[in-house]
């Protein structure tokens, strides 16, 4: 499932290499769509994307069979390199490698990433994170927040 701005952007891409405004892409343009998006992809993959969404094997298609063939391909990247960012994040605020981060931490994080946030809003935060109320948040907890 995509949100408003993910679409946004594919359709921004659509078009972008749908130049004679067809309301199609060629199918066999689909890697390099990829590529030029730094998205890394499984060939095979991608040809059974294709097939399994171009039934008819017209080689191309409109904007909603591109999305299906597309969007895999972007989440799980996406997914993984926020997972990744968010475990060197992590990692910084874990100094002495605890495998946790104190309530106080995460306070301090809450704040940097949104200063209009009042002490009670980081209180109900912070207790929706920390559920068993030990002063303590582990990478999973930290996760669940951040990527919402």
């Amino acid at each position: 499932i995509m949100d408003d701005e993910q679409v946004a952007s594919l359709r921004k891409v659509f078009k972008m290499f749908d130049k004679e405004n067809t309301g199609f892409i060629m199918t066999d343009n689909f890697g390099n769509i990829l590529n030029q998006l730094g998205q890394q992809f499984d060939e095979d993959e991608l040809k059974n994307k294709i097939n399994e969404t171009d039934s008819a094997k017209e080689g191309k298609v409109n904007f909603e069979k591109f999305c299906v063939i597309i969007a895999p391909f972007m989440e799980e990247e996406d997914e993984a390199a926020l997972q990744e960012e968010l475990r060197e994040a992590f990692r910084l605020y874990d100094k002495e490698e605890f495998g946790y981060i104190t309530t106080d931490t995460l306070r301090e994080i809450l704040k940097e990433l949104d200063n209009k946030l009042s002490e009670d809003d980081l209180d109900n935060m912070i207790e929706e994170i920390d559920e068993d109320g030990s002063g303590t948040v582990d990478f999973d907890e930290f996760m669940e927040m951040m990527s919402g």
